[in-house]
């Protein structure tokens, strides 16, 4: 392979990265596979020069129950999956496990909770924004996933200590409507408008693997082009099929196809995080690699996303070792408030469109 540093085939390149229109991210993903490789990892040593990887814990703080149908979701109340309803953890629980969580090298804690969305003003939110303002003197990025938001629910979290919200697309908003059909692609583009106007980070990406086509995956990434300021985070999930869903039997993904994503994701979101999410139990240690190589520079660790298993930390430790990465170093606090505005250097306020 060339130098790293040698510059994309003409064909391949974006005449505007921030708002790429579909054509051309398809014609980067397509190109040949080296070929794509070398021009995401141009990118990358442009942007990330010191090898390091930013560890990440999630926590499903209150499981199961939940009234939403997304097809992937073994969380929700319509499918029998075994997995027993839980009620929401109480504070002191929650610091334990964080606390853990940052003394294991993660800089970023994410919390998820499975329901529909948040209703300001209940004991369960009030009890969440105690769990967030705990955790966040432990000085770590402080993430939460609670479905859709009001514009008020998203400036109460930002005052708590929120740094991050994660909402991902899933995929394109054509293929939609075969995954869930209880909220509409609009309702998560409009949840993501109240967080950014909230000045929360946005955490957004997607899962492949649903049935979806390449196109469906590229569409999904020139939608996530349009956000102003551009996610801080963009995590790749492989779907883990959980016994009980609609997509329980859906084969295993190609793991080109996901190294060729993490690539064009790196491309087009010089500055965010690419983060390799659900899915990792599936990839060999040559699998990740390649996928680090291409670009991913975040990454969950611990024994459990929410309710799908992950790499142990010690082999997480030892993989990142060996490849010579650093774990890396916690925001400082000036950092932390400052996260939204340097993931968009050019500044700017906006709204995600499609």
């Amino acid at each position: 392979m060339a130098n790293s540093t040698t510059a994309a085939p003409a064909q391949a390149t974006v005449a505007n990265p921030v708002k790429p229109t579909l054509e051309q991210i398809e014609r980067i993903y397509r190109q040949p596979l080296f070929d794509l490789l070398e021009q995401a990892r141009g990118v990358y040593l442009r942007h990330w020069q010191n090898h390091e990887m930013q560890l990440c814990s999630l926590l499903s703080i209150k499981t199961g129950g939940c009234s939403e149908d997304c097809a992937y979701c073994a969380q929700s109340a319509r499918y029998d999956t075994g997995v027993a309803t839980e009620k929401l953890m109480a504070t002191a629980e929650v610091m334990d496990i964080a606390q853990r969580a940052k003394a294991n090298g993660a800089t970023r804690f994410c919390m998820g909770a499975a329901w529909r969305g948040v209703r300001e003003g209940t004991h369960q939110f009030e009890a969440v924004l105690d769990i967030v303002r705990a955790v966040s003197t432990l000085g770590m990025e402080v993430c939460v996933t609670l479905g859709q938001l009001t514009p008020t629910a998203a400036r109460q979290l930002k005052e708590a200590g929120v740094t991050a919200y994660n909402h991902n697309l899933d995929t394109s908003p054509e293929f939609y409507p075969n995954i869930v059909t209880t909220h509409s692609f609009d309702d998560r583009l409009q949840t993501i408008r109240h967080v950014q106007d909230a000045g929360i980070s946005v955490c957004c990406g997607g899962i492949i693997g649903l049935g979806e086509s390449v196109t469906d995956r590229l569409r999904m990434l020139e939608v996530l082009a349009t956000f102003d300021p551009p996610p801080e985070s963009v995590p790749i999930n492989c779907l883990m099929p959980m016994p009980g869903t609609p997509l329980a039997d859906q084969a295993p993904l190609d793991v080109f196809e996901l190294v060729r994503l993490v690539a064009v994701t790196r491309i087009l979101f010089p500055r965010a995080k690419v983060r390799l999410s659900a899915g990792r139990t599936r990839l060999s240690r040559e699998a990740q690699a390649l996928c680090f190589f291409a670009g991913a520079n975040s990454l969950f660790f611990g024994n459990k996303l929410l309710t799908a298993e992950n790499p142990e930390v010690a082999a997480d430790r030892a993989l990142l070792a060996e490849l010579g990465y650093n774990p890396k170093a916690p925001l400082t606090a000036g950092e932390r408030h400052d996260s939204r505005r340097t993931a968009n250097p050019e500044g700017g306020a906006g709204h995600p469109r499609s």
